[in-house]
């Protein structure tokens, strides 16, 4: 575990010429809700430079998960679990701009979904969709995620945690106590989250791994997004610039699928990576967004690294679809 890396000081660098100071100095509110909420509200202003902007990693996500790259995991699930299931009642919790919800309502087997998110901006923007779609079964609020499901009890037949799991403390009890009381009899739990190291506290062999595999990527496509300087190295990032930044992101990251196993049958568990590419491609995804056949072989060998990887280390990424429970 490290404090502070050359990567921290990189990172401030970057989101001062890509956002803006004031951003910058919203980090340091001593509120932790505070600087979460700040951090989700810029949230798509990570997309220039992010691993998951690039086509072919939604690609290689898609394949591993439902087996066909062209078929994303909502539409395999509405395929494999809910087909022929009716009136379902769906909260989402930490659902951002909604796009995985939104999908979810195009498919008749909804009564309701419930989006809640903490950022009113990200739920605006996702209701103008649903009303432009005419998607009536989808429904935005804004709230913290303990206040709303505080006192509620066998409502829903699918609580959704995409990408927001890991931004949630006390785990455990979150997922054992408070998401199966709130589920029905035979309910499910769909999670598409990172389950890797808290704090995003990489591993020295995995850092080792991280670098061998940047060293796959010509230097002309390792310019990081908005400068001139090459990523020559990836060094971590520090456990104070990632309190700092979101006090709330990866905090209990580990424990989630041992707190899921606990108290939930497995449906489906579908590991899909992250563990090097995720790190190689931060910064310098945008050289990837448009492919020619050099750059086409260059993710090809990034894929097969990672595959390697994997075949010794779990995966740090999940997609999972669990049952409570019944007592």
């Amino acid at each position: 575990m490290k404090i502070v890396t050359i990567d921290d000081f990189r990172d401030i660098y970057f989101k001062m010429k890509q956002k803006n100071i004031h951003f910058i100095f919203a980090k340091l509110n001593i509120r932790g809700k505070s600087r979460t909420k700040n951090t989700f509200n810029h949230q798509n202003n990570r997309a220039v430079s992010e691993w998951y902007i690039i086509p072919q990693i939604k690609k290689r996500w898609n394949k591993l998960i439902t087996g066909n790259e062209e078929i994303d995991y909502e539409d395999f699930l509405m395929k494999e679990i809910f087909a022929g299931k009716s009136n379902l009642r769906l909260l989402s919790l930490g659902s951002g701009v909604c796009s995985h919800e939104l999908k979810f309502a195009s498919y008749p087997n909804f009564s309701e979904i419930i989006c809640v998110d903490i950022a009113q901006n990200r739920l605006d923007e996702a209701k103008e969709t649903a009303l432009k779609n005419n998607l009536h079964t989808i429904h935005f609020i804004c709230s913290d995620i303990q206040q709303y499901i505080e006192h509620k009890k066998d409502c829903f037949d699918i609580v959704l945690f995409h990408s927001s799991l890991h931004h949630c403390r006390h785990v455990n009890y979150l997922i054992g106590h408070q998401i199966s009381g709130i589920l029905k009899d035979g309910g499910k739990l769909i999670i598409n989250e990172y389950v890797g190291k808290n704090r995003l506290q990489y591993s020295r062999g995995q850092i080792k791994a991280i670098n061998q595999a940047l060293q796959l990527i010509p230097s002309r496509y390792k310019k990081i997004y908005g400068t001139n300087i090459t990523k020559k190295k990836f060094h971590g990032l520090g456990l104070l610039r990632m309190i700092i930044a979101d006090p709330s992101e990866c905090v209990e990251s580990e424990n989630i699928l041992p707190s899921i196993h606990r108290s939930f049958k497995t449906v489906i568990e579908k590991p899909y990576g992250g563990n090097i590419l995720m790190g190689v491609l931060k910064n310098i995804a945008h050289h990837f967004v448009t492919l020619d056949r050099e750059k086409t072989q260059v993710l090809d060998d990034l894929f097969s690294s990672e595959d390697d990887y994997l075949k010794h280390n779990p995966s740090d990424f999940i997609m999972g679809v669990y049952e409570k429970l019944c007592l």
